[in-house]
């Protein structure tokens, strides 16, 4: 997707705001001597943001708008370092709502819905980002936050919710409760809006089976307003983004470089009408490539691939480099082991070790299973794994996002 006019007098446009309000891009900008691209190639001069910059800017370095006009701050939910505070004027917040309301709609979703959001409020996005999309809208929210499922299930009863708003770690939690408790008749659930993680498709379709309900992949992040900026279509062949708020490039990570529609790549993201803190050339670190061609559903807005992972997910292993993807796609192939999985890292008698643990139910052959499993692993990875097999359940499930890579190596 080439950067269009209209896109290219947006960037200048924050451009000019960068410059005058003398953000760390801003300054980059001086020191390069661009004060405005003309053409698509000049635009792929201009530096790229990281995190790293974001986090520099600690607290509001990031505020390019006046304060006066400053509504609301964010924060990233990162665990290392110093978060990044995101500001937010009334029209970011307005924008961020209406391209919400534009994925519910996208998601077969009206204003007759009754929408339940359990993804955290405060300074995550996530909550208040479902909530302000569904007024939006026009539909019934209930604003559940995070955890004490007890209580979640008693208003998805009592309220008749037909829309779930979660993680996939928390909609697998809810669907095993669910079951368990014997209560999926009382249950009015018709979709799911799930974002915040990866999910495999073995993931997808236990939630999706034991809930009886149309799943919708989500896309955001709190640098770029939150979630909301793309999602899924009935026709589930990508993720719709909405590119009169967004320019989205792919770039090969090693080479920096932008790859042709179709290629997979890091998604950079640049911000064409944001006010508190717009961002120019934004890494992601997250992979996927742009879907060439129009949908099935006749939308004008292009479609990211499913997020494969992030540049940053890579394990190296005896010289070796490993996704956590890769080991998902090899489950995929094994149909007796559940969706769950945890992969643990150490390093012991100078050796680095890979365990893989591995759900199963009781009439599995647990040590079979383990050998198979071990046997691929190394056919696709080269080396051998230690494999242990559990009972399903036995692994832990989370209100939030489900940690899945432990390196104990630098415990």
């Amino acid at each position: 997707m080439q950067i269009s006019e209209k896109q290219l007098s947006q960037v200048n446009h924050q451009i000019r705001a960068l410059v005058s309000a003398g953000s760390f891009y801003g300054k980059k900008l001086e020191q390069a001597g661009i004060e405005r691209v003309s053409t698509p190639e000049e635009f792929e001069k201009l530096p790229f943001s990281e995190k790293s910059d974001l986090r520099d800017a600690y607290p509001l370095g990031l505020m390019t708008a006046p304060e006066k006009d400053i509504v609301r701050i964010h924060s990233s939910s990162g665990t290392t370092g110093l978060p990044v505070i995101i500001p937010y004027t009334r029209k970011d917040v307005e924008d961020w709502a209406i391209m919400f309301a534009r994925c519910y709609e996208f998601a077969g979703i009206t204003p007759m819905d009754r929408i339940q959001v359990t993804p955290g409020y405060g300074l995550w996005t996530a909550g208040i980002g479902f909530q302000n999309g569904a007024e939006k809208l026009g539909a019934m929210v209930i604003p559940m936050g995070p955890g004490n499922t007890e209580k979640q299930l008693q208003m998805m009863q009592d309220m008749g919710s037909t829309v779930l708003c979660s993680t996939s770690s928390y909609a697998l939690l809810l669907t095993e409760e669910i079951e368990k408790r014997g209560i999926k008749n009382k249950i009015k659930l018709r979709k799911g809006v799930i974002g915040s993680e990866r999910w495999s498709d073995k993931m997808r379709r236990r939630i999706g089976e034991g809930l009886g309900i149309e799943l919708y992949d989500i896309y955001g992040l709190t640098e770029i307003y939150g979630p909301g900026i793309g999602i899924n279509c009935k026709y589930n062949t990508g993720m719709h983004y909405w590119d009169d708020y967004l320019y989205i490039e792919i770039i090969d990570p090693h080479t920096l470089k932008p790859v042709p529609d179709g290629e997979m790549g890091e998604i950079v993201i640049t911000t064409l009408v944001k006010e508190g803190a717009p961002l120019i050339r934004y890494r992601t670190h997250d992979l996927s490539r742009i879907i060439p061609g129009e949908c099935p559903c006749g939308s004008r807005f292009p479609r990211l691939d499913t997020i494969m992972g992030r540049t940053d997910d890579m394990m190296k292993i005896k010289g070796v480099n490993v996704f956590p993807s890769q080991i998902e796609e090899i489950l995929q192939g094994f149909p007796e082991v559940s969706s769950e999985y945890q992969i643990r890292i150490s390093h012991l008698d100078g050796k680095d070790t890979m365990r893989i643990y591995v759900e199963t139910n009781g009439s599995v052959d647990f040590a079979d299973l383990a050998g198979r499993l071990a046997a691929k692993v190394k056919s696709v990875i080269g080396f051998t794994p230690l494999v242990k097999v559990v009972e399903n359940g036995l692994l832990p499930r989370s209100e939030k996002k489900t940690k899945r890579v432990i390196d104990e190596r630098y415990d």
